[in-house]
């Protein structure tokens, strides 16, 4: 599908300066999408939506089709009457960084506590009978599989006793009479997730703001997708993997990277017609406008690690699904609205396969620089059909790739290129993104505040100090909206049909109101 001119921030809503511990989808989020459209910007990329696993990375979740809970505000529940605003007394003011162990012990209690008094008390409960109706396919599994992990301490599913780690149908049906009560629970807190995503989804529409989403391509081993279709991955008879997930030595790591997610059954999934895909990816773009396919490499050829072993280095090059699983997507969906992560080495297979189905790639500025052979990333070699970022989750900040991460050379090559003006090298790389031909430009929201190294989202490999950052209220300034809104307008990525135009920034700073 085409991609008009836009630009957009990457922002994932645990970085918004919400109470309760971690960013929601609660007040600070609508007065977000109300700085993005004074900022003329059309555009939220945001990271995965689901439950987070080990390490709270949203690409560590445990289920491909549920919400994080801990996203749910518990100002809207209190607002439409599921629990008392004098219960959220204790929750802390929106300061510094985002604290997923006190979200887990103090906020999601109180998700609770409001999920059964809307059972207990709702008269009309229609909508979400409906939703579970509609849902029961991927809802029903979560359920369970999120409550029995809670009852075995967290533990993995392949240490459950042998019936239910195998879904013995009479032992799942006995599970769900006796915690009917728990499960209906769970059930009202995924129906109040989906209806606040879709409320803050409409209210981005209203200002003409698209939303894009992520797929990682892997799950988790400890997921409710792997213990509830064991079938479509590379397990052995005592349903553990034979074969993980990784990428091969290179030259930032000379054993490769063991990312340890099971593997596809590429071939089972064929004799279906790639059935899961096709609801994974449905749901996904119900959820979200455009869909950022991560590792998309992995979709051509993975690399395959035998599961035994502790490095990369013995993993070898497997066919992946290629044309076939994305023609099935185009034939049960249409026009397929992805991009393409297509960073590293890149084959001519991949591009191949990109290029095939129209996806743009991304390029990244900070990449740019060095001398060995990376200027596919300056904008003077980009195509229109590109997303264009100054950096990602996954980068530092620019300001702290400038001030800690660059040499002397590439710091003059930089200066020549760019030319900063006065205000700084942050606002050089943003404006090159702009100007580019790329047809999308995404910035990330550190970028667009000038915030240094310990505004960083994610260092990979890192297993501590991830995820955790968030803006304060007073950082989100109505020049700095103005800045970007001017330099967004004169570069031509404002589409025509948008409803944020120059003269109504001032209308568009009013008081957000949740739905």
């Amino acid at each position: 599908m085409a991609f008009e001119r836009a630009s957009g921030i990457l922002l994932h809503p645990t970085s918004l300066p919400s109470r309760g511990g971690i960013g929601d989808f609660g007040p600070a989020a609508y007065k977000f999408v109300e700085w993005l459209a004074a900022a003329n910007q059309t555009l939220w990329q945001v990271l995965p939506l689901n439950p987070t696993g080990m390490g709270n990375s949203p690409y560590s979740a445990t289920s491909a089709f549920a919400g994080n809970p801990l996203l749910i505000s518990l100002e809207i529940l209190a607002d439409q009457g599921w629990i008392s605003k004098d219960r959220l007394i204790r929750l802390p003011l929106p300061r510094g960084r985002s604290d997923f162990g006190w979200a887990y012990q103090a906020k999601l209690p109180l998700l609770r506590e409001a999920a059964q008094n809307f059972l207990n008390g709702a008269e009309n409960k229609d909508g979400f009978y409906r939703f579970c109706l509609e849902n029961a396919w991927w809802l029903e599994d979560f359920v369970q599989f999120d409550l029995l992990r809670r009852r075995h301490n967290g533990a993995a599913w392949t240490t459950w006793e042998d019936a239910l780690k195998r879904r013995n149908p009479k032992a799942l049906e006995a599970f769900s009479r006796e915690c009917r009560t728990e499960l209906d629970v769970d059930r009202a807190l995924q129906y109040a997730f989906w209806q606040q995503w879709k409320a803050l989804h409409e209210k981005c529409h209203g200002h003409g703001i698209k939303i894009m989403g992520d797929i990682a391509i892997f799950v988790n081993f400890d997921s409710a997708d792997v213990w509830a279709h064991p079938e479509i991955f590379q397990l052995d008879q005592n349903l553990n993997p034979t074969a993980v997930s990784g990428v091969p030595p290179d030259f930032f790591s000379a054993t490769g990277q063991r990312w340890g997610n099971p593997l596809y059954n590429w071939q089972a999934l064929r004799a279906r017609k790639y059935e899961w895909w096709v609801q994974r990816m449905r749901w996904a773009t119900q959820a979200c406008d455009y869909i950022r396919l991560d590792h998309f490499r992995g979709y051509e050829a993975y690399w395959q690690i035998p599961a035994k072993d502790e490095t990369a280095i013995n993993g070898k090059w497997m066919e992946g699904p290629k044309g076939a699983l994305f023609d099935q997507l185009a034939s049960a969906l249409g026009d397929l609205p992805f991009i393409a992560e297509d960073l590293g080495l890149i084959t001519e297979g991949v591009t191949a396969l990109r290029e095939h189905y129209g996806m743009p790639g991304m390029r990244i500025l900070q990449f740019g620089w060095s001398d060995k052979g990376a200027h596919i990333y300056l904008p003077h070699r980009f195509e229109k059909n590109t997303v264009v970022y100054t950096g990602t989750h996954d980068n530092n900040t620019t300001l702290g790739w400038w001030k800690g991460c660059t040499s002397e050379k590439e710091k003059q090559m930089v200066r020549c290129y760019l030319r900063p003006a006065d205000d700084g090298v942050v606002w050089a790389f943003i404006r090159a993104a702009l100007t580019s031909v790329a047809d999308l430009a995404i910035f990330p929201m550190q970028d667009v505040l000038e915030l240094d190294t310990e505004a960083r989202m994610n260092t990979p490999s890192a297993p501590e100090g991830n995820w955790s950052w968030r803006y304060t209220e007073e950082q989100l300034k109505p020049e700095l909206a103005d800045k970007l809104a001017r330099m967004t307008e004169i570069t031509d990525r404002v589409p025509v049909h948008a409803t944020t135009r120059p003269e109504n920034r001032e209308t568009n700073r009013g008081t957000a109101t949740a739905p």
